[in-house]
């Protein structure tokens, strides 16, 4: 149970840097300490707020670790559940049919903004992966396709994309750890070319090509 107003401002503080991206998703939060003097409040409201957030699912105590973001939402939370009981082709299924919507409707909806933002990931997602850390590479992954998804202006999506993260992140680990040429993987640069270029069927065609090549990597019978 919560302590009341005072707690009740606390988690709403909290649950505004979950959801505007100051905490984002996969990050680790304060400890306890930065917490109460960053938020001026005793321990145990600090407390009571975390554990209200752990226990809708928003945040993830990991032991010896700190405290994680594991969703945006209630939603986000719900998805993640949900997520760790899918296999790698059904959240390949799911990729599909949000990301080649999102590849095109980016395309046309784009602003320059983001048409910048999309290139300077597709960026740091090759340097990363040039790096050799696998981590990096997966992460600046992500980042890229929430570029994308965020170009579609349409903040359901986003929000329901954010919800898949965990989903996403264990689904990109799996298909990397399968690849050996992760910098031969097709569609990428070809997704940020299209959405520069205003050109819905060839992000469509993009998103389409990489998402066979992960298909093949981890189905490589065609099993299914």
């Amino acid at each position: 149970m919560r302590t009341g107003r005072v707690c009740d401002e606390v988690l709403a503080q909290l649950e505004v840097l979950i959801a505007s991206g100051e905490w984002p998703v996969g990050s680790k939060i304060p400890p306890e300490p930065e917490l109460v003097a960053a938020l001026g409040v005793g321990r145990n409201t600090v407390r009571e707020a975390v554990r209200a957030l752990e226990h809708a699912g928003l945040l993830e105590p990991r032991r010896g670790d700190g405290t994680y973001v594991r969703a945006t939402s209630d939603l986000g939370a719900a998805l993640v559940r949900r997520a760790r009981r899918s296999t790698a082709l059904d959240v390949l299924d799911v990729r599909a049919s949000l990301e080649r919507d999102a590849a095109a409707t980016a395309a046309t909806r784009r602003t320059d903004a983001d048409a910048d933002a999309i290139t300077a990931a597709a960026a740091a997602r090759r340097a990363a992966c040039a790096s050799g850390d696998r981590q990096a590479f997966v992460s600046a992954d992500l980042a890229f396709h929430q570029a994308v998804v965020a170009a579609t202006g349409n903040s359901v999506l986003i929000d329901l994309y954010a919800g898949l993260t965990e989903a996403l992140r264990q689904s990109v680990t799996a298909i990397n750890e399968l690849d050996d040429d992760p910098a031969a993987f097709p569609g990428h640069e070809e997704l940020a070319a299209a959405i520069a270029d205003r050109d819905p069927d060839a992000a469509r065609a993009a998103v389409d090509a990489y998402l066979t090549a992960a298909r093949s990597l981890v189905a490589p019978e065609g099993a299914r």
